[in-house]
């Protein structure tokens, strides 16, 4: 293979795997400025649908439709499905720019197009890891995956940063950035990526697509509801809607899983289950996600809510300020992937995944024992502690997956692994504040009527303030506005003495009103992912250890496992092939 293709097919990739995972989280900083933009407020309870998609609804398209277009991707060119992503994504970014209307509207045609945004984004995401795969010698593929995996990673929290650079100038540029880098990426593409891998046309599996699609949408959907408030409930995990919708994503698996066994060209390539190390390393892929997915959200609420107004910065401030205090994650990450890709290239991905995962548990073991108001130093070194260890687990696992894959299956294989990865970050996100709302319930209420009333707000409305959702108070912090400011509105608050008023729209008072009853919530979330975090490590220990396929071995485990013959059957390094198929 030409040396030099290998590295243009890992650059290409990067910046599109960057470009799609930075879109993950450049709008959560920037949506102030873009709701501000089409006036539309986004923490009405009316308008809680929109806020939701808005932040879930790039992230449920990907989880959806990653499967389906590795799969294309292995029917009709991995290279000419990436590029087609490539040009669905820059286009959607260029109309998502040109937005004309406002309020509801406006807001229904951005959720419109950033989910035909994430469909590009899908595209991209599902062919890329098989693409530098097909392009890199086995001894490299570690290093290679892990520079990908890492970037991409660390885009969501780039994005952080980025978005809240832009956002200020103009919520269009948030969307305006990706147009041009788009554009580059698509015509580089086109113009020097190759279709080195094994395209094999078969019957597109459309009952399988059907089912999938809807079984996990239902069950995406239930957890966006999952964290709303439904009736006298803080959330919405007992009402009918989210009951029937789990109820009726999971039947809708069933039915797929049922048909993926009976069908000859199934979507969902079960069999690649029997693959040891492919089977542990996605469902570690999985733990790991569910335990960082929630993560950027909560870190963010922390610091905008709390951390940052208690050290001088203004509400309106604190979105960028947080990707900024964040970075030592970012750097840790960026750090640690790709060294422990090419390590892993030579000692197996086990000892550094699963080191890894007991890592991050010990840096949210840290993350769980500090203040709500911490020294910057130590908080510091817990989210770069958490940074290298999330690299050390996500190069090393990403390689051995993509490794244990026949060539003929990467795409659909890969997309498989990352559907669990975007699944669980969806769930993780539903799983984080449920429990940061629960920890809230208990004692928020109490606090903020007594602390209002104390500070000249009559008894009525401060009673009224502290039966509000919870969830709508760390929507406020999320989104960087005053809460109490935001809340109480200018009638309460031309009433009050100008003391009173000054202290509570202050940057001191809510985060001293809210830090203890957070500091619950934030010990059930953290404790949560510690556990996550350590089972992963233990499901990383039994993926077996390294191998690679020969091209013989390559060819006769495609066609056997496909068969249905165990992956014990496959022929082992070294012996006779002629020998083997004979037997």
């Amino acid at each position: 293979m030409n040396d030099r293709y290998r590295w243009i097919a890992l650059s290409n990739t990067t910046l599109a795997v960057l470009l799609a995972t930075l879109d993950i989280s450049i709008t959560l900083i920037a949506m102030p400025a873009i709701f501000n933009g089409i006036h539309l407020d986004p923490l009405l309870p009316s308008n809680s649908f929109y806020l939701l998609w808005m932040i879930l609804g790039y992230m449920i398209v990907g989880s959806v439709l990653i499967v389906s277009l590795g799969r294309l991707g292995d029917m009709f060119g991995r290279v000419r499905i990436y590029n087609l992503g490539f040009v669905v994504y820059t286009a959607a970014s260029l109309m998502l720019t040109i937005d004309w209307m406002t309020g509801r509207a406006g807001a229904s045609y951005l959720i419109v197009f950033r989910i035909v945004q994430g469909i590009g984004g899908a595209c991209l995401m599902a062919n890329s890891a098989a693409i530098i795969t097909d392009a890199f010698p086995r001894n490299q593929r570690g290093m290679a995956l892990g520079i990908n995996n890492i970037v991409g990673v660390s885009g969501m929290f780039i994005g952080l940063v980025l978005g809240g650079l832009l956002a200020p100038i103009h919520w269009r540029l948030v969307f305006l950035i990706s147009v041009p880098v788009g554009l580059f990426g698509t015509v580089w593409a086109y113009l020097k990526l190759e279709e080195r891998g094994v395209s094999h046309r078969t019957h597109v599996d459309w009952w399988g697509n059907a089912t999938f699609a809807a079984g996990l949408v239902a069950l995406m959907v239930a957890v966006t509801y999952g964290i709303r408030p439904y009736g006298s409930h803080t959330t919405g995990w007992t009402s009918p809607l989210v009951i029937a919708l789990f109820a009726g994503g999971v039947i809708c698996l069933a039915v797929f899983a049922l048909i993926e066994l009976r069908t000859s060209e199934p979507m969902f390539r079960l069999p690649l289950f029997r693959i040891r190390a492919f089977s542990f390393g996605t469902i570690s892929t999985f733990l790991a996600a569910v335990a960082r997915g929630g993560l950027m959200f909560i870190l963010i609420i922390w610091l905008q809510g709390i951390w940052l107004p208690q050290h001088g910065y203004n509400f309106d401030q604190t979105p960028l300020w947080a990707g900024i205090y964040m970075l030592p994650l970012t750097f840790g990450m960026l750090a640690a992937g790709p060294l422990s890709g090419y390590l892993s290239d030579h000692f197996g991905a086990r000892p550094f995944a699963s080191g890894g995962m007991i890592g991050t548990a010990i840096s949210f073991l840290i993350l769980l024992m500090l203040p709500t108001n911490f020294p910057f130093p130590v908080f510091a070194v817990a989210l770069a502690l958490s940074g290298i260890s999330m690299g050390m687990f996500a190069s090393p696992n990403r390689a051995a997956v993509m490794n244990s894959l026949p060539r003929a299956h990467r795409g659909a294989g890969g997309g498989m692994n990352q559907t669990f990865q975007n699944s669980a970050q969806v769930l993780s996100v539903g799983i984080f504040f449920t429990l940061m709302i629960v920890g809230l319930s208990a004692t928020l209420p109490g606090t903020m009527s007594s602390g209002l009333i104390a500070h000249g707000v009559p008894a009525a409305v401060a009673h009224k303030t502290a039966q509000l959702p919870p969830v709508s108070i760390l929507f406020a912090a999320f989104l960087g506005y005053n809460p109490l400011q935001h809340i109480l509105g200018p009638h309460v608050l031309a009433a009050l003495s100008a003391p009173n008023r000054a202290l509570i729209t202050g940057r001191s008072f809510f985060p001293q009103l809210i830090s203890k009853p957070f500091q619950g919530g934030l010990h059930e979330a953290f404790l949560f992912a510690v556990i996550a975090c350590l089972v992963a490590a233990g499901t990383s220990l039994m993926r077996g250890g390294r191998f690679h396929y020969t091209d013989e071995e390559d060819a006769y485990i495609a066609t056997q496992m496909m068969a249905g013959q165990e992956e014990e059957n496959r022929p082992q390094p070294g012996r006779n092939l002629v020998d083997e198929l004979n037997e």
